[in-house]
C-alpha cells in the first residue's frame, strides 16, 4: 500500500505532465464522452435530444441544464473550473459572469469583463506544502504507533511473565498464611487459658473482699438498728424505718416487722445474718455522713481585700444568686458543651465497689510470655495476610489490565494509567484515559465528575476513534454528565480543545494522538483531485 507522502508526488508528477484535452466550456473532463461535436446531444437525464449547436447557445433546452454547462442560462446548471495546478470544482451555473470570480483560473467570467488574476499554481503550492506537512505528520506518527505497538506487545508479555509469579507467590503465601494461623491458633490457647486462670483468681479475690465488706457492713447496720444495745434488733428498734413498709402504704405495722425479722420478736447476730439479704437494699442509715471539710485558701493567695465581717451577712444568698445568674447563661450554651461541664453523676454502688476493691494485679511471668509469644504469632499471621492480599491486588490489576481492549494491537495501551490536562479561560479538564475525566474551576472549586470510562464508541469500521465516558456527576434536575473523547492522529498526545454543548455529553478532542495513525493513504490525498487541463 502507498504512503501518503509518495501519493503526493506522483500526483504533483501528473498535474505537471497533464495536457489539455479540448471539450465545451464548462465541462467536466469525467462528462466529455457525452459532448461529442458534430453529433446531437442527448441531455443527460436523457429526456431529449437536440442538435449539438444548441449547446451553450444560452438557451436552457434540457431540464436537468446539462445542455448549458458554459452559461447561466439554466438555473439548475452546473459549471466545472478546471483550475489547472488546484483542485477541479463545481460551481452553480448562476455564478457564471456574474462579476465575480469564483473559479482560481478566472474561467467562469470570461464575458463578464471582471479583472480577475489566475491563483490556482499559488493556492495549490499552498496546498501542497500543508500536505506534505501533513503526510509528514502521518508518516512520524505512524512510526511512533508501530514503536507503541511493539512497547506493547513487550508490556503485555512482561505483565504474562509477571503475572505467573505473583500467582505462584499467591500459593505460598497462601500456604504460609495457614501455617501461621496453626501457629497463632496454638499459641492462643495456652494464652486464653492462662488468661483466664487470672481473671478467675482475681474474680475470687474480688468475691473475698465484697464478702467482708457485706459482713462488716451487716455488722454496722445491726449495731445502728439495735438502739438499746442489748445485742438485738426488735420488732420496736424496725419501726423506725419505714423504708422497710413491703406494701409501700404508707404505714409499717408491728406485723410487717415482725414478718421480716422472720416472725419472731427479735433477733440476735445469728438471726440478723439469716434476714440480711432480705433488707439490706432497703436500709436508709439514720447516721450523718461525715462531709469533708472546705479547704480555705490564704487571702493573700487569692489576692482578695479581707471582707468586712458587717458586709457578709449573707454571703450564701450572694453566692446562690451568682450561681443562679451562671445557670441562666449556661441555658445559652450548646447542649453538648453542658453535658460535658455538668459534673459526674454518682457512681453507681457496682461501680464504687469495683473501685473500692481496686484494678485488676498485673499477669504473672508465666502468663505475660504466653501472652507475648501469641502475640508475636498473631502479629506473624497478620504480615503474613496483608502480604497476601497486596498480592491478590497486584493480580487482579494485572489481570485487568491484560484483559482491557487497547486497540487491534494494544497500540493505546501506554495511555492507560496516564493523565492530561487542558487549560482553558475558566476551566481545567484533567483526562486520564480508561478511568475517568473531570473538571475543575480555574480559581477556586471542587473537582466535578465528567464520567468514568465507558467503552469505545466510534462509528463502525473505525470504533478506536472515540472514547465514551459515562455516570459522572448528575446535572442540576439532569441527567449524570458523560463525556466523548475524539481521536485523531499525530506526533505527540495532547488534548486540544473542548466542546460543551448545553446538554452533556462533553466533547473532548484528544487530537494528535499517534497511536492513531496507520500507513494507509493520507485521508486528504484519497479526495485529492488535480485539474487536467
Amino acid at each position: 500500500m502507498m504512503s501518503g507522502h509518495s501519493l503526493l508526488l506522483l500526483l504533483l508528477t501528473v498535474g505537471v505532465s497533464a495536457v489539455e484535452v479540448q471539450r465545451p466550456r464548462g465541462v467536466a473532463l469525467s462528462k466529455r464522452e457525452f459532448y461529442e461535436e458534430g453529433k446531437p446531444f442527448t441531455c443527460l437525464d436523457g429526456s431529449r435530444t437536440i442538435p449539438f449547436d444548441r449547446v451553450n447557445d444560452d438557451y436552457c433546452d434540457c431540464q436537468d441544464g446539462s445542455d448549458e454547462p458554459g452559461t447561466a442560462a439554466c438555473p439548475n446548471g452546473s459549471f466545472h473550473c478546471v483550475n489547472a495546478g488546484f483542485r477541479s470544482t463545481f460551481i452553480p451555473s448562476s455564478r457564471i459572469n456574474d462579476g465575480i470570480c469564483d473559479c482560481c483560473d478566472t474561467t467562469d467570467e470570461y464575458n463578464s469583463g471582471a479583472v480577475c488574476q489566475n491563483t490556482c499554481r499559488e493556492l495549490g503550492r499552498k496546498e501542497r506544502e500543508s500536505l506534505r506537512a501533513m503526510a509528514e505528520i502521518a508518516r512520524e506518527g505512524f512510526q511512533l504507533k508501530q514503536q507503541l505497538i511493539q512497547e506493547a506487545k513487550r508490556g503485555l508479555e512482561d505483565k504474562q511473565v509477571k503475572l505467573s509469579e505473583l500467582q505462584g507467590s499467591k500459593k505460598d503465601l497462601e500456604e504460609k498464611v495457614e501455617a501461621m494461623r496453626t501457629v497463632k491458633e496454638t499459641a492462643e490457647q495456652p494464652e486464653k487459658e492462662a488468661k483466664e486462670r487470672h481473671l478467675k483468681a482475681w474474680e475470687d479475690q474480688k468475691a473475698l473482699i465484697r464478702l467482708e465488706k457485706d459482713k462488716a457492713k451487716m455488722a454496722e447496720v445491726f449495731l445502728e438498728l439495735d438502739d438499746d444495745a442489748d445485742g438485738f434488733v426488735s420488732v420496736a428498734e424496725l419501726l423506725s424505718h419505714s423504708e422497710f413498709d413491703s406494701d409501700s402504704d404508707g404505714s409499717f405495722t408491728e406485723s410487717e416487722a415482725q414478718e421480716i425479722l422472720g416472725g419472731v420478736d427479735k433477733v440476735d447476730t445469728v438471726g440478723f445474718e439469716a434476714i440480711w439479704n432480705t433488707i439490706k437494699e432497703k436500709y436508709i442509715s439514720e447516721a450523718v455522713p461525715d462531709s469533708p471539710a472546705p479547704v480555705e485558701t490564704p487571702q493573700e493567695e487569692t489576692g482578695e481585700p479581707v471582707p468586712d465581717n458587717d458586709s457578709e451577712q449573707y454571703p450564701e444568698d450572694e453566692v446562690l444568686e451568682d450561681e443562679e445568674e451562671d445557670d441562666e447563661e449556661d441555658d445559652d450554651e450548646d447542649p453538648d458543651d453542658v453535658d460535658y461541664k455538668r459534673p459526674p453523676t454518682t457512681q453507681t454502688q457496682e461501680k464504687k465497689d469495683d473501685d473500692d476493691e481496686g484494678t485488676m494485679p498485673p499477669y504473672d511471668q508465666e502468663t505475660q510470655n504466653l501472652i507475648d509469644a501469641a502475640q508475636k504469632a498473631r502479629d506473624g499471621f497478620d504480615e503474613s495476610e496483608r502480604a497476601l492480599r497486596e498480592v491478590d491486588d497486584q493480580i487482579t490489576n494485572l489481570e485487568k489490565e491484560i484483559s482491557f481492549d487497547f486497540g487491534p494491537s494494544a497500540e493505546f495501551a501506554y495511555l492507560y494509567s496516564q493523565c492530561y490536562e487542558l487549560n482553558t479561560s475558566e476551566y481545567i479538564y484533567r483526562l486520564c484515559p480508561f478511568n475517568r475525566v473531570s473538571q475543575k474551576p480555574k480559581y477556586g472549586g471542587s473537582e466535578t465528575n465528567l464520567g468514568t470510562w465507558g467503552k469505545w464508541a466510534g462509528p463502525e469500521g473505525n470504533i478506536y476513534s472515540m472514547m465514551k465516558y459515562e455516570h459522572g456527576t448528575g446535572c442540576w434536575q439532569g441527567p449524570n454528565r458523560s463525556t466523548t473523547v475524539k481521536l485523531t492522529c499525530g506526533k505527540e498526545t495532547v488534548v486540544t480543545s473542548t466542546s460543551e454543548p448545553s446538554r452533556y455529553p462533553l466533547d473532548l478532542f484528544f487530537s494528535r494522538d499517534h497511536s492513531r495513525c496507520s500507513n494507509m493513504r493520507f485521508p486528504c490525498c484519497e479526495h485529492h483531485h488535480l485539474g487536467i487541463g
